[in-house]
């Protein structure tokens, strides 16, 4: 193999595919967050197998290997640029604690699991105090309604018809009752 079919994208040594330096992305744009992702995935995913094409080179280095390991280095130059490039069109945040994981030689799915598990536990939490108030609620209630219960009836009565206009107003707007809002399809 000669570097004029390298610079066509030609093979590299081993029947491997070389990489060009994606010109098309470039050209057509992609505002979509998730094919943007998937296009840095699958450069990634390009970038670890030139990786291990490299070290197959490396590995068994001989004169002869030479053109292929300078080929298979340009292929990951190109490629961690086009990687750079494509990386610049998504905003993903990535909280230091997982880098700090990842240094330390952890699997970063362990923060995942700390994060969901103090969710969970602070959904506990919450749901235990608003379990509270509402026993309290309703405790209050039963006792207002010994003692007045002329004026605990009217207050139901006044909490029904605001209820009931809150929930014809939603309809109305078409909210569901976790306040997303509903899409009308188009005809």
């Amino acid at each position: 193999m000669d570097a004029s079919q390298n610079a066509t994208g030609g093979s590299g040594g081993n029947g491997v595919l070389v990489p060009q330096a994606n010109d098309t992305t470039g050209a057509t744009m992609v505002d979509d967050p998730k094919q943007n992702l998937n296009e840095v995935i699958n450069s990634i995913q390009k970038t670890l197998g030139l990786i291990h094409q490299l070290y197959l080179t490396v590995s068994s280095f001989n004169d002869a290997s030479q053109l292929p390991l300078l080929q298979r280095l340009n292929a990951l130059v190109i490629e961690l640029d086009n990687m750079a490039k494509l990386s610049e069109k998504c905003n993903i945040q990535v909280p230091m604690e997982v880098f700090n994981l990842i240094d330390d030689g952890k699997n970063p799915d362990e923060f995942t699991r700390d994060v969901i598990n103090s969710c969970i536990a602070k959904n506990q939490i919450t749901k235990g105090k608003t379990d509270t108030f509402k026993s309290l609620r309703k405790h209050l209630l039963e006792e207002l309604e010994q003692t007045f219960p002329d004026e605990v009836e009217s207050y139901r009565e006044i909490r029904a018809a605001s209820a009931a206009e809150t929930k014809r107003l939603a309809q109305a707007q078409s909210i569901l009752q976790n306040g997303d809002v509903k899409v009308k399809p188009e005809p």
